[in-house]
């Protein structure tokens, strides 16, 4: 299944240089092509992934739950592009027209991760290598290995099981009863996560709770995320006669917006705006009415443009996460000159150093978020050398095409390894 670049001129070759054993010895250079095959629910940064190994020859088809309307804006040829949306579709529309489907959330969700693999199982082509976002590929990846392929689940959270921890701790504090996670989904995922030749994650905090969690380190490797580059670049100047803060994401108790809100209240600050882009979770609605909102903005989602712009005219972005991955919205942020402000669980030490581009706090600590805000507000000189440096870490970051790279060294090393043996 490991084909080579060249593959059309060995033919031609042994033919003119019959006294060699190898092909190798004739070219001391081999383009290798790999053929990778991806499942993803929905979107996240799987089709930054496959334009990426499209533009390396190596993507051979992609799987999502989304329908070809949606995804047909992503740049991924339509031949390339294989669809099952009939779980996940519905379930979308009734979250973005504010229908309460909390009852059924779950179990849809399972039944669609299910199906979904039934799904690729009968339709995935014989491959080198298939990458499936977590909780997806259990049935299909266990038949890539019986083929000869490698299985690699991509997570872009920490252990299903920490997190569940996590969030679920958070749901308590603040009186929340809701459920976390199926717990069909968290066994789903550690069978996944056992059965993997590798699993990848974007952040050394999402590594550790894997190997905290009992995973062998070898088989966890951390490709933080890139930042569209040309999508993300300062369009403006934070303004001079007030103090403007962002938080930019999903507006719920994971990403630690009550201690924000709580951290905002006692910023000492004549002109401040918290500016909040982003659907609001459910689970947060009925703890919205015991924080403090006095100068905070609910903008809802936005578009990626407007959202360029909010970062460009902000003086400090602010994110708290309890748990998460890596936030796109860093990057995005620190592409926009917009220093950020986020806690130990968001992988904001992949992306930038604390106190050059931005600050890292402890979760959970709202003290310490007003301070760094404080700091920030009393002090323009840093807010501006912070904005400098952001631009200069982003320049060399490389935008998706370094994640796509350091994704084909992964690959090859791979691949490689089963096609010596």
């Amino acid at each position: 299944m490991y084909t080579t670049g060249l593959q059309l001129l060995v033919g031609v070759l042994r033919g003119q240089f019959d006294e060699f054993d190898s092909i190798d010895k004739v070219l001391p250079f081999r383009a290798f092509f790999m053929q990778i095959v991806q499942a993803v629910f929905g979107v996240f940064h799987h089709f930054e992934l496959a334009r990426e190994l499209d533009h390396r020859g190596h993507l051979q088809t992609i799987f999502s739950t989304w329908p070809w309307m949606r995804l047909q804006r992503e740049g991924i040829d339509h031949s390339k592009v294989k669809t099952f949306p009939w779980l996940h579709t519905p379930e979308m529309l009734l979250l973005r027209a504010g229908i309460d489907y909390s009852w059924i959330r779950d179990p849809l969700s399972y039944a669609n991760a299910l199906a979904f693999d039934e799904w690729t199982l009968r339709r995935i082509p014989p491959c080198d290598a298939f990458i499936a976002i977590s909780g997806a590929g259990l049935k299909t990846g266990r038949l890539v290995q019986q083929r000869g392929g490698k299985f690699i689940c991509d997570r872009g959270s920490s252990h299903q099981r920490y997190q569940e921890r996590l969030v679920s701790d958070e749901y308590r504090r603040w009186g929340v009863h809701l459920p976390v996670t199926d717990i069909r989904d968290i066994l789903r995922e550690e069978q996944i996560y056992e059965m993997a030749d590798a699993i990848t994650v974007p952040s050394r905090f999402a590594a550790r709770s894997f190997i905290e969690s009992g995973l062998p380190a070898e088989k966890i490797h951390v490709i933080p995320y890139g930042v569209r580059l040309e999508r993300f670049t300062r369009t403006g100047e934070p303004p001079t006669d007030r103090f403007q803060v962002l938080f930019a994401g999903s507006v719920g108790l994971r990403k630690g917006v009550p201690y924000l809100l709580e951290a905002f209240a006692k910023l000492r600050h004549p002109a401040k705006r918290l500016r909040i882009a982003g659907t609001i979770h459910p689970d947060i609605k009925t703890v919205l009415d015991r924080l403090p909102r006095e100068d905070v903005e609910f903008l809802g989602p936005v578009k990626q443009d407007r959202m360029a712009e909010l970062m460009s005219t902000s003086h400090l972005m602010v994110l708290p996460s309890v748990e998460e991955g890596l936030a796109l919205v860093q990057g995005q942020a620190l592409a926009c000159g917009c220093p950020v402000l986020c806690s130990t669980n968001t992988g904001g030490e992949d992306l930038f150093t604390d106190g050059v581009e931005g600050f890292i706090v402890p979760i959970r600590d709202p003290k310490a978020l007003a301070d760094r805000m404080q700091q920030m507000a009393d002090d323009p000189t840093l807010q501006a050398r912070m904005s400098e440096a952001a631009l200069r870490r982003v320049r060399k970051m490389g935008g998706w095409a370094d994640y796509g790279s350091q994704w084909e060294t992964l690959l090859k090393g791979i691949v490689r390894s089963e096609s010596t043996v």
